[in-house]
């Protein structure tokens, strides 16, 4: 049976699902309402993972989190292509060329299969994407240093693609302080960093607030004439003390900002065993590399953390883990400000059992359905909610 009859059919087999029925087959329903649904993605680490170790993700690929058949299997529509820059860049001086050279390698997946994606730069072309089967790729700057202290290069980059921009990464820049680094030279944002986000909001670019501060965070919101994004982030309640993700208050404010937090799917984002194995090991690895001489750029840090698993198995988080981060948003400020940012190929072998690359969003579903979600709650989490705040930042540049 082809895509076009599925479709047709589906409106049938989701109806004894809205009314709880059991006989009806939920995972042939999740991978249906995945084929039907818009599903945007806003924190997908492949431009990176390409410059580091090239493949071609136009085809099936053996490593990776992402590649066409399989965000094609699971319904993906609108991938964010992360323009990461590292910290370091920053002080090197090199943030600027690596970020066009990124955008240049996400415009070339493009070239090499425009039958299979098309660049989407606004929410026009999001939509665009869906109606013609091709793969939209957005794109979002993860780390602001490549704007360079310079206001013009915000319209630069937005002319190139860019939809948000993370202001700030692993440490500290030019724009704000980093919830990673102890060093809090802003108390927040920068007075350049202020002026950065109330030029996004001119020209209609998401500012998204994961890795920043908190104290960053709230200078954002009370900046900020519209809602914002924390692009691939999760709820603090389940990291106790893990500044990089939200606070209730800080979900509460962003939902009263009209913005929305998309989940990050990383094992140590959402469950709190996962975390405390990963501030171990950290520890542990930075006191090896100290005494060897070392930094975590070296290809011994890469071992120690392969030689620890041996040693200490890894804690996976679970599917429900996942789950249960989507309905502790839900449950503080409703289904309408949470959704995806999965950070797929960016926070390696960490993925949750049950939700190991883009072809898994379908089990995603599933368990959203098994607990009796509806359909249109589900397909806001999808994609709806993204989409909504995306509009809201172009339709306030398009008036001013």
């Amino acid at each position: 049976m082809n895509l076009k009859c599925l479709l047709v059919l589906l409106p049938l087999l989701l109806t004894p699902v809205i009314a709880g029925a059991e006989e009806v087959d939920l995972t042939v329903t999740a991978g249906l309402l995945a084929q039907r649904s818009l599903i945007i993605d806003t924190h997908i680490d492949v431009p990176y993972r390409l410059f580091d170790d090239w493949a071609d993700v136009t085809q099936s690929t053996k490593d990776g989190d992402f590649d066409y058949h399989r965000a094609r299997s699971g319904g993906l529509n609108i991938p964010f292509m992360s323009i990461y820059t590292p910290a370091e860049a920053e002080e090197e001086g090199t943030s600027y060329a690596l970020a066009n050279q990124l955008i240049d390698s996400v415009e070339a997946l493009v070239g090499r299969a425009p039958g299979k994606f098309v660049i989407v730069k606004t929410t026009h072309d999001a939509k665009q994407a869906m109606e013609n089967g091709l793969i939209g790729l957005a794109m979002g700057m993860e780390n602001g240093s490549p704007i360079d202290g310079k206001l013009e290069n915000l319209a630069f980059f937005h002319d190139r693609g860019i939809s948000y921009i993370t202001l700030a990464h692993s440490l500290s820049n030019h724009i704000s302080d980093s919830s990673y680094d102890e060093e809090r030279k802003w108390h927040g944002l920068s007075p350049f960093g202020k002026e950065v986000v109330a030029e996004m909001n001119r020209l209609g670019i998401m500012v998204d607030i994961s890795h920043v501060t908190d104290e960053a965070f709230y200078q954002v919101l009370a900046i900020s004439k519209v809602p914002v994004i924390a692009s691939h982030s999760s709820p603090r309640h389940f990291t106790p003390d893990w500044e990089r993700n939200m606070s209730d208050e800080m979900i509460k404010a962003l939902a009263k900002n009209g913005g929305v937090i998309q989940i990050n799917f990383g094992s140590s984002f959402v469950n709190k065993e996962a975390r405390d194995w990963r501030e171990t090991m950290v520890e542990l690895r930075d006191i090896y590399l100290e005494a060897n001489g070392l930094d975590k750029h070296d290809d011994e840090s890469e071992q120690f953390e392969e030689d620890y698993r041996l040693e200490h198995p890894y804690p996976y988080a679970t599917l429900d883990d996942l789950v249960a981060n989507f309905e502790h948003v839900i449950g503080l400020v409703g289904a309408e400000h949470v959704g995806i940012g999965s950070d797929f190929d960016g926070v390696g072998d960490s993925l949750p059992a049950g939700m190991k690359d883009v072809s898994y969003y379908p089990a995603l579903i599933e368990a959203l359905l098994k607990r009796e979600y509806t359909v249109d709650v589900i397909q806001a989490i999808m994609g709806r909610n993204l989409m909504r705040v995306w509009s809201e930042v172009e339709d306030h540049a398009a008036v001013r």
